[in-house]
């Protein structure tokens, strides 16, 4: 369920707030947001798998405490963020 690297260098080169930006909440939020997807997909076609599925919630608490954090410090990053990965913005 992994990203394939040239996937993850593609969301981070667009992401990135500067060169070699691969930490940022922004970055992180849409690496996550397109794991997430991948996973959406795979739980479609294999509806019992439980393991997945669990993995699946834990990432989306996890972006959603990014968010959270974006929020807090740096809103217009968070609306920017939320509107390109068309997330609901809250």
């Amino acid at each position: 369920m992994a990203l394939k690297h040239d996937q993850k260098t593609k969301v981070i080169t667009k992401y990135a707030t500067h060169k070699g930006d691969t930490g940022s909440p922004q970055v992180q939020v849409a690496i996550l947001t397109e794991r997430v997807n991948e996973l959406t997909e795979h739980l479609k076609k294999h509806k019992k798998d439980n393991h997945s599925r669990r993995g699946l919630l834990m990432m989306v608490a996890k972006r959603r405490k990014l968010l959270n954090y974006l929020k807090a410090y740096d809103e217009e990053a968070y609306n920017k963020i939320t509107k390109s990965l068309k997330l609901r913005n809250k």
